[in-house]
């Protein structure tokens, strides 16, 4: 064994040989035991995978003997003698019964120069992942800042006339001084504009909302994915604070471009409610606002942007795993549905923190109550108009944002799928499916075709040469007894 493998013994292996094939009669060795050694020395790489994927990725976990055979089975290389003998190494550690990765590795360390040429491919594309430089991340995000501006326009566009209608029915007031309501509900308020202002006046206003929704929703996920990215352990999933504290950074990311953006859109949206001899455009809008003026309600912004990101990307991570199919793929139709299931409790939740934003936003007519700031509007809400109007167009907020979100998180993943780029990170989870056996490379070299060309071989070989093996039933005698 020393002279054959000498080069793959650790010291400690090759002190308790004798002391392994003890359980031999007179220490004799037989063949069979030999040779199931020696290829244990040689897959101890490949049981240190079938501890990873039998664990997911938990190092520490301990393992028993029958874990290991039962995982064993999708691992054909490995046999049950072998899994013996890796007992009895164990065992000289510490008898526990139990096999850890650390165990693994003491028994067989990496060494790289002691790998085949094709584990130390993996191994240094593994180490350039971790070491990849600041210069590469940055293009990483520029990356994904570029699709996440598509994207986000693209939802914008599609839902706008959804949140004309959100906008308006939130700024409708209830007072002594306001008269006839302007609009009955969400549906009265939709054909009202399409009859007083034509279909394109449940487009107004989105010049600038596209203009600023781009960067919005682009630094949104791009903030997402950074920060899924920097605190993602490097074994394992990403744990559920994680999650929220990603879209918690990411909603407040937003909020530099989402404030100026919300208040010009509002005030465009509002416009067409009353006649003006003066045409209302951005440009006005900005100028009657100046600088400061665009972060009017910026609280009120932050109150309602990081908790609904920390809920959305939370929700739709866990909505894109539960839809993913068996190999671990989702459909672009699964990414539309679980956007879209994700957008109702974040938007739902986080409707009051809209109502305030939007009267903040808003300049009150002639006879509507002013607020000074965040909590004198909520007070002045509440003793007006009572609890129910905090949550004043939240059916229409839900029907916007659910399938916005819905829109641009297909189109983001799907402009990832097409435009790949490998900037050593991680790839969107859901976007490969996971090899079947029959797509994996042929354990043996030599062996043109792989699995695939032996599937396709064996397909149906318990029909063939007048066989019946006893897990299928023979359909002739079948009909036979019928």
């Amino acid at each position: 064994m020393t002279e054959l493998k000498g080069h793959l013994l650790t010291p400690l292996v090759e002190e308790n040989l004798v002391a392994v094939a003890g359980s031999e009669k007179a220490h004799r060795v037989s063949y069979p035991f030999f040779v199931a050694f020696i290829s244990l020395l040689n897959n101890m790489e490949l049981v240190k995978k079938l501890h990873v994927v039998a664990t997911k990725g938990d190092k520490k976990a301990e393992l028993t003997r029958e874990e290991i055979l039962h995982e064993a089975q999708n691992f054909t290389q490995i046999t049950p003698m072998e899994i013996d003998i890796l007992f009895k190494l164990v065992d000289v550690l510490r008898q526990t019964g139990r096999v850890t990765y650390h165990d693994l590795e003491v028994l067989a360390p990496i060494e790289v120069e002691k790998m085949p040429y094709s584990l130390q491919t993996i191994k240094h594309m593994a180490d350039s992942k971790e070491t990849r430089s600041n210069f590469m991340g940055v293009l990483e995000s520029a990356y994904r800042f570029a699709l996440g501006a598509i994207a986000g326009a693209t939802g914008a566009t599609a839902v706008y006339p959804i949140d004309l209608v959100k906008t308006r029915m939130q700024n409708q007031r209830i007072g002594a001084d306001i008269g006839e309501l302007m609009y009955k509900n969400s549906i009265d308020c939709f054909k009202k504009v399409i009859r007083f202002e034509g279909v394109f006046g449940l487009y107004r206003g989105l010049g600038p909302q596209l203009v600023g929704v781009a960067p919005e929703k682009a630094i949104k996920l791009t903030t997402n994915d950074f920060m899924r990215d920097k605190l993602h352990p490097k074994t394992g999933e990403l744990p559920l604070w994680g999650e929220i504290v990603s879209g918690g950074c990411a909603g407040a990311s937003q909020v530099v471009f989402t404030n100026p953006l919300e208040i010009v859109k509002i005030r465009l949206q509002v416009a067409g409610e009353i006649m003006a001899t003066e045409r209302v455009s951005a440009i006005t809008v900005i100028k009657d606002l100046g600088f400061f003026g665009l972060y009017k309600g910026a609280r009120a912004c932050f109150l309602r942007d990081i908790p609904f990101s920390a809920i959305y990307f939370t929700s739709y991570a866990h909505a894109k795993k539960g839809l993913a199919d068996e190999n671990g793929y989702n459909s672009p139709l699964t990414l539309l549905l679980a956007g879209t299931v994700a957008g109702a409790p974040a938007a739902s939740l986080t409707t009051p923190a809209d109502v305030i934003k939007t009267r903040l936003q808003v300049v009150a007519r002639e006879g509507q109550t002013t607020y000074t700031g965040l909590i004198d509007c909520a007070r002045k809400i509440w003793k007006e108009e009572g609890g129910r109007a905090f949550w004043k167009g939240a059916p229409a907020r839900v029907f916007r944002s659910s399938p916005q979100f819905g829109v641009t998180l297909v189109t983001y993943e799907l402009l990832q799928r097409m435009f790949y780029v490998d900037f050593g990170g991680r790839r969107p989870v859901g976007s490969e499916s996971k090899l079947s056996r029959a797509d994996l490379p042929p354990a043996n070299p030599d062996h043109i075709g792989g699995y695939k060309l032996a599937v396709a071989t064996f397909e149906g070989i318990e029909t063939k040469f007048g066989l019946c093996l006893p897990k299928f039933t023979n359909p002739l005698a079948s009909v036979a007894a019928s």
